[in-house]
């Protein structure tokens, strides 16, 4: 995500001092890193430090640091150094109050980390750092159009692909030892260079244990990467999961739990309906791993990338691109909220239709709840079919309408959307143009190139 270049950008523009914890030291050698690093802030020999306790590290890193005006200790990547000394939080909460209280050195302390599970609960409960944080933030993955900047692809339909199989997180672009694709023509080669090659960085054999390595809970644990690659593969719920591990679903419940909590996997909820969440992978390119590279694996580490893309390509289009459009199509219509009356929820949904006895799925669904009733400002449809979209698909969110009607929604100001990743017929252009409920997003207008279409 690029945290620790943000984090030394700012603690040297600031003055401040910025400390990072190694994996895997132990704890002498760790202390003496940090009174080093406190030395050469101070300009001075690092043997006045080099015994010093976690205690008195920290309370002269915060003096030194507070004598520069805007004084700020950036300490990175803290879960490494909790590993072996748990009390570093507690030392940090002592320093904190006593600073209060007018006893202590003042200014302030950034800390950071990779280990979601691990930062999630410095603040939470009973823990030492309870109520004295002033800012608890969470770098998110670059969205379309700024991931496109940073890659610097002009053409949206080759960023998006860029996007789906490797997400927002920036710092894939440093190990992309070839230039990105400027055209869909060009993905096949880029992939077959990069993802696909068993030689390069971007290449792994094993993404969920990579990813999990990161967060010290995890390591090792071969229950979580089954849980993570099960899901990847489209287990949505805890019976399936457990069905496809051969274990019992209440067996399933803590590991998912930390998992979820971690950053890992996400829970999808239907809140029209209440309905139980469905769980999904967060990272795309665990996605891409499973689906494309896992059963491609002896083409790739024999040579023949360009092979197993052609031949991973149906499933590329179905069970990756189809999946990202329509998160992205949800997540661009909760960065315009106007567009769906000001709905609070922004989901997907599964109606019901007892008449037909058939169930017909809404890509997007944008609406408030009030007394259990709601009150829906959207209806759409994602396809990233490589056909245009056409009046037909106009008529299919018309009968959803009518069928939310007749299960006791308001539907009454529902807008009618269609995203497209490859942009639409002109009748349906002229069917949107003649009414004033009708919108048309294609990839462009995702990418912020353009606005939609439609009344």
């Amino acid at each position: 995500m690029g945290k620790s270049f943000l984090l030394r950008a700012l603690a040297e523009v600031s003055g401040g001092l910025y400390v990072s914890a190694v994996a895997e030291e132990g704890v002498i050698a760790a202390r003496r890193r940090f009174a080093a690093d406190i030395a050469r802030y101070a300009g001075i020999g690092p043997e006045l430090f080099a015994d010093a306790d976690w205690e008195s590290l920290l309370t002269t890193a915060l003096d030194l640091t507070a004598r520069q005006g805007r004084g700020l200790l950036v300490i990175d990547e803290l879960p490494y150094w909790m590993a072996h000394s748990p009390q570093i939080p507690g030392l940090l909460q002592l320093l904190y109050d006593r600073s209060q209280a007018g006893q202590g050195p003042g200014g302030r302390v950034l800390i950071c980390g990779s280990a979601m599970s691990v930062m999630n609960e410095l603040l939470s409960g009973t823990k030492a750092l309870r109520g004295r944080a002033a800012i608890d933030l969470r770098l998110r993955p670059f969205d379309l159009p700024t991931t496109a900047e940073h890659w610097g692809i002009v053409d949206p339909a080759a960023a998006f692909r860029v996007h789906a199989i490797l997400g927002g997180s920036p710092g894939y672009r440093n190990l992309a030892n070839v230039s990105p694709p400027q055209s869909v023509a060009e993905l096949e080669g880029w992939a077959a260079a990069t993802v696909l090659d068993a030689r390069q960085a971007l290449y792994s054999g094993s993404e969920a244990e990579y990813l999990l390595r990161e967060d010290p809970r995890f390591t090792g644990s071969a229950l979580h990467y089954a849980i993570i690659n099960a899901v990847a593969n489209g287990a949505t719920s805890p019976a399936k999961i457990g069905a496809l591990l051969e274990q019992s679903r209440s067996a399933m419940g803590r590991p998912i739990e930390a998992l979820v909590s971690a950053g890992y996997l996400r829970y999808e909820s239907d809140p029209l309906w209440e309905r139980r969440p469905v769980i999904s992978v967060v990272d795309p390119i665990v996605r891409f791993h499973n689906l494309i590279t896992v059963p491609q694996r002896d083409l790739v580490e024999t040579g023949r990338s360009a092979e197993a893309w052609r031949r991973s390509r149906p499933t590329f289009v179905s069970r990756v691109l189809g999946p990202h459009f329509e998160e992205c199509a949800r997540a661009w219509l909760r960065a315009h909220p106007r567009l769906s009356g000001d709905a609070s929820q922004v989901t997907a949904t599964v109606v019901n239709d007892r008449t037909g006895q058939a169930k017909h799925e809404i890509d997007v669904v944008a609406f408030d709840k009030r007394s259990g009733r709601a009150v829906i400002g959207l209806i759409g449809e994602a396809k990233a079919t490589v056909v245009k979209r056409g009046t037909a698909d106009l008529d299919r969110l018309e009968n959803m309408k009518e069928l939310l009607t007749r299960q006791g929604h308001d539907t009454s100001r529902s807008t009618l959307a269609i995203f497209s990743m490859e942009g639409f017929h002109a009748d349906l252009l002229a069917a949107a143009g003649r009414r004033d409920d009708v919108l048309l997003v294609d990839l462009p207008t995702l990418f912020g190139q353009g606005g939609p279409a439609g009344g």
